[in-house]
């Protein structure tokens, strides 16, 4: 299908009016919205918070009048009834007579039934626009949608000799402000921040956002790996505001935990630790699109030997840690230079005087 020149900046306009919902839209996709009509923008629109107007709602109310325009939208629009009425009836309602969108929707309840109810009605429509950049900006909600499990986004800070601690556990700080301010908006961006115990008991971290400015709906969820309970009561990351959710194994019972208001999640056991597999499952259920795994190399190196990573995060400061230290991942099953996880650089950009990269798996692991 061929776009005009008129077509594309229009759509580009509403894919910069989604990204301002990344971090407040969740669990919902994000979403923008352009109505055109004779070459005059008439109103733009984007989902700015769950149980709000979304995107075609917010400009077709913006527009006041509609007949004969264009609506440009970054996804499908809905045809179900949810937490909002359906965009569809709306767009058909208000007269529009043509909809571009860059992607259906992964949504089982959507599905394209949006654009098949639009074309019933008689609206023209079109999909595929700047699809690509329309998936990446909802990379979580598609993932979820898909496979019922959140995208896993596994975040490490590093010398230039991948150390990533001493090996006496101390990390603060290797990486500048900088980099630490742009963790803050991974962390915004995420629905949980997820680390294990051993992480809780050497840094007794916050894991929330403290940059005021980033505009969340409310704090990520915090979850804890914890296979026998030894999270501490009065760890950091049990305090308000936002909650926490311990996974663990066995018939532990801890009600101290759950006085200082932590929620305890019992889950399977697989080698030796928590099943990541059920963490994840259980997340997805909960509405999870991103989780953001803030851990050490052992955690780090369980998720990546058993390919749940859709996307590494790495800061690299411009320091050597020298030979005693602790590395990115640990992978005591990695014994072959074949086993080793080929992966794809999506960016590379400087952060004051440290690099951020961006990787993804090329394909797991291999034997």
């Amino acid at each position: 299908m061929s776009f005009s020149a008129e077509d594309s900046r229009h759509m580009a306009q509403a894919l910069k009016l989604a990204a301002r919902g990344r971090y407040s839209a969740r669990p919902n996709p994000i979403v923008g919205c352009v109505l055109v009509r004779d070459g005059e923008v008439l109103a733009e629109g984007f989902h700015a918070r769950t149980g709000e107007a979304h995107a075609e709602i917010v400009a077709l109310e913006a527009a006041g009048e509609a007949r004969g325009a264009t609506a440009y939208v970054t996804l499908e629009p809905c045809a179900h009834h949810g937490r909002t009425g359906p965009c569809v009836e709306a767009l058909i309602d208000a007269g529009v007579s043509r909809v571009v969108a860059a992607m259906t929707d992964p949504n089982p309840a959507v599905g394209g039934r949006g654009l098949l109810r639009l074309a019933e009605a008689g609206v023209a429509t079109a999909t595929g626009l700047f699809e690509a950049e329309a998936a990446a900006l909802n990379r979580g909600f598609i993932r979820r949608m898909v496979s019922g499990r959140p995208f896993v986004r596994v975040k490490i800070a590093a010398g230039l000799d991948g150390a990533t601690a001493m090996a006496s556990g101390e990390s603060q700080w290797i990486t500048g402000p900088e980099a630490r301010a742009d963790v803050q908006r991974l962390r915004a961006a995420a629905g949980a921040i997820l680390t294990g115990i051993g992480t809780v008991l050497a840094d007794d971290p916050r894991l929330d956002v403290r940059d005021a400015a980033l505009p969340i709906p409310d704090q990520p969820l915090r979850a804890v790996l914890d296979t026998d309970l030894r999270t501490p009561v009065g760890a950091e990351l049990l305090r308000p505001p936002g909650s926490a959710r311990i996974y663990y194994c066995g018939d532990n019972v801890r009600g101290d935990l759950e006085d200082a208001g932590a929620t305890l999640v019992p889950v399977a056991e697989r080698r030796g630790h928590v099943d990541l597999g059920a963490v994840l499952d259980d997340l997805g259920r909960l509405e999870i699109n991103d989780v953001l795994v803030e851990a050490g190399a052992m955690l780090a190196g369980a998720f990546a030997a058993e390919g749940l990573v859709d996307e590494y995060v790495i800061y690299q400061a411009p320091v050597f840690l020298g030979s005693e230290t602790r590395p990115m991942l640990t992978t005591p099953a990695w014994q072959r230079l074949s086993q080793a996880a080929a992966l794809d650089v999506a960016d590379r950009r400087m952060l004051g005087r440290d690099m951020k990269i961006t990787a993804r798996p090329r394909g797991g692991t291999t034997d």
